[in-house]
């Protein structure tokens, strides 16, 4: 499985980015000194640290804006894009953003790049086939790292026997469509022998692709596909908690939501069994289960000023504590990040136009 040049390898991204992302969280309450100015410069004076009544003050969602805007793809992403769009409307009630969960793949190439939707959300970067397509249709796509995710392993209430957790090689094992055992006994002796039951997302969505590079790895053995696939989290939640031998994975977000249902699972990556967290993802510790998400916008979308706005004030956003991990339940941006991510997007608009 390739990627692209410029995007770093999931296994190392946290390496790079935790340490600025933990002084950013640290600090994501207060006003970020870097976000000041002008509208015109994507800078504006608006609280990109809280999630106070100014959000939508200034040129980020000034209220005079209006015009439909299309969202596919991640269901990892929909909640996070969600919330940033409830509160855009709010002072931008002529704007109406209208969001489906299509998982990333399907998002890229049933709407994006067929010129269907305005942004595509992603849990892993856009593949060179999903560029290739959106490049045939006149898709220009600008990639923008919104939050950071810590990917979930999770079993049921009951499940007494795995004890700490599962290392990697475990995973591998009961994931692989190479080993494929039909038992946990088959994983471990000591474990009992009874059929494991696999939920988790469709072959559309990121999170199954990220799982695939970080688990089962680029080179390595396929996913298992005798497994109940789906886009649903709520499902892969339901399916867990019904069977005392059943196994899923989701993104952390929704996993947050419903700890009184199942339980997740700590990950040995080789230096001792970890506990899914934004802690321990922004620390990097979370290994390598802990990802960078991501939204995609059609440059050419960007020339409409409600789009160009609502991107603006989604960034603005991705440093607030209330609302990426209080509410939503994942890692804000560090303000090196979001700076970047501005940069990166006010450079899109100009050339949109």
């Amino acid at each position: 499985m390739t990627r692209n040049s410029d995007v770093l390898s999931r296994r190392s991204f946290l390496v790079a980015s935790g340490a600025a992302g933990l002084a950013g969280l640290a600090g994501c309450t207060e006003r970020n000194p870097a976000v000041t100015g002008n509208g015109n410069s994507g800078t504006d004076g608006g609280n990109s640290g809280t999630d106070g009544g100014s959000e939508g003050s200034g040129s980020v969602g000034g209220g005079d804006l209006s015009g439909s805007i299309d969202i596919a793809g991640s269901s990892t992403v929909f909640p996070l894009a969600t919330a940033m769009s409830e509160r855009f409307q709010k002072t931008n009630a002529g704007v109406n953003i209208n969001i489906q969960s299509t998982g990333s793949g399907g998002g890229f190439a049933n709407y994006f790049c067929a010129g269907e939707t305005d942004f595509n959300n992603a849990s892993r970067p856009i593949k060179p086939e999903e560029q290739d397509q959106c490049s045939t249709e006149g898709v220009n796509p600008v990639e923008l790292k919104v939050a950071t995710d810590a990917l979930t392993v999770i079993v049921n209430n009951d499940n007494d026997f795995i004890g700490e957790g599962l290392t990697v090689e475990q995973l591998e094992t009961i994931f692989s469509a190479e080993s494929k055992p039909a038992t946990w006994a088959d994983v471990n002796a000591d474990w009992p022998d009874e059929e494991i039951e696999i939920f988790g997302p469709t072959d559309a969505s990121g999170t199954y692709d990220y799982f695939i590079e970080a688990i089962l790895g680029e080179e390595g053995p396929d996913h298992r596909q005798d497994y109940s696939a789906t886009e649903q989290d709520r499902t892969i939640i339901q399916g867990v908690e019904g069977s005392e031998f059943a196994i899923g994975y989701m993104g952390f977000a929704y996993y947050s939501e419903n700890k009184d249902r199942v339980q997740a699972v700590a990950i040995d990556d080789g230096n001792g069994y970890v506990e899914p967290s934004l802690d321990t993802a922004l620390a990097g510790e979370y290994t390598p289960l802990s990802r960078p998400l991501f939204t995609y916008l059609a440059k050419e979308s960007l020339a409409e000023k409600h789009v160009a706005g609502f991107a603006r004030y989604w960034l603005h956003m991705s440093t607030s504590k209330e609302i990426v991990a209080d509410e939503v339940g994942y890692v804000p941006l560090s303000y090196k990040e979001q700076a970047g991510m501005l940069a990166r997007l006010n450079s899109a608009i100009e050339e949109a136009n």
